[in-house]
Formats: structure tokens, sequence, C-alpha cells
């Protein structure tokens, strides 16, 4: 796992990220009711299982020191993951949807929907600039899961978003995902905090 500074280049890794386990076929889970015995990183709200060829990267804002950006990385892609709060009941991925495809839409790229393992997601093309100032196009996929009083979105770059047949690791990955939504109040929408876990070390 690393740990990255949003305006800096520190890394920390927790103890034991190197452990694997098994794709499952279900999911992803509600934190509160999970039964199984995977051994999860604590994020807070989010509960991630390392994955074999997988690193667990975070992105975390120099000025706020909270954690900007959860990723699942290897050489072929990542995926990056976020939960929101949402109704009991409800299905927030439905109402979004249509408004990220506008928003991509309006900066230029394009979209369309494909089912998926886990229903409707969408396939993106957004026009990027390299480092050297040539034009390109980045793919993704997003994924949204309704839970209980959450939604998980997943965002797949690189082989994962452009050959959905071959990601069948990725969204096993995805699957082994839980959500510590927490009673407390939020609007829906609200992006839950995500918190470093405390075994974390400090990378020189």
């Amino acid at each position: 796992m690393k740990f990255r500074r949003k305006a800096a280049t520190d890394d920390t890794t927790p103890e034991g990220a190197d452990d694997t386990v098994a794709p499952v076929e279900s999911g992803p889970y509600d934190a509160e009711t999970i039964a199984d015995s995977v051994d999860r990183v604590d994020l807070g709200s989010l509960l991630i299982a390392p994955t074999e060829g997988r690193e667990l990267r975070l992105q975390v804002d120099d000025e706020t020191g909270k954690v900007a950006a959860v990723m699942l990385a290897s050489e072929e892609g990542a995926m990056e993951l976020q939960a929101f709060s949402a109704p009991r009941g409800g299905d927030l991925w439905t109402e979004v949807r249509p408004q990220i495809a506008a928003d991509i839409t309006q900066r230029g790229g394009q979209v369309s929907e494909r089912e998926g393992r886990f229903g409707t997601e969408l396939v993106c093309q957004m026009p990027v600039k390299r480092a050297d100032g040539t034009d390109a196009v980045q793919p993704s996929r997003i994924i949204g899961v309704n839970g209980s009083r959450w939604m998980l979105r997943a965002s797949l770059l690189g082989r994962p978003a452009v050959e959905p047949e071959m990601a069948g690791e990725w969204e096993d990955a995805l699957a082994l995902v839980a959500v510590r939504r927490g009673a407390q109040a939020m609007p829906v929408g609200q992006p839950l905090p995500v918190t470093l876990p405390e075994n974390a070390r400090k990378v020189q």
C-alpha cells in the first residue's frame, strides 16, 4: 500500500498489505452486516481487501491531511473508489448516473452505457493533455453499487476500462470492498470520510 501526498511524494505503507484473498461472487458489502473472515484494510468508510498484483494507494491532501483519493493500482490499470451517503432503500446510482454523463459530455467527453456485473455502468472517453502537452483520450468505466444508506462508485482506468471482458479480477476486488456508512445524519450524496489506517507508517 502506498500513501501519496497530493502535493508531495511522501509514501507510507501499512504492515500486512501483501496478503491475498480468494475472489468472491457477491458484494460489495455493508460493513455492519458482513460475516466473512477476510482481513481488510480499515480506511473508515471503506474496508478494502488486499488482492494479488494490486497496490492500495491513498492520495493525501497536504493542506488538510485528509485522504483525497483511494485507488487500487497495477501496471495494467487502476480502480478508484469512493463511497457516498444515500437514502435507505434508494437508488442513488440511477439518479446520479445521468448527472455524471452530462458533466463528462459538457467537458468534451463521450459517454455510453453498458450492462455489467453490477448493473448499468458508464463507458467514458475523456480528452486530456499529456505531460508533453499533446492531446490524448483517457478511457474509463464508472460502476455504481447501491447499498444500505450508501452508494459505492468505482472508476476503472487503463486496460480494465477498455477490455471489460478481461476485467474479472478487478471486479472481484470491487466485490470484496465493504462500506461503513455510520449512524450519523448526512446529506444524500455527501462523500463518506476516509481515514488513514492506524498502522500506517511514513516512508522516507
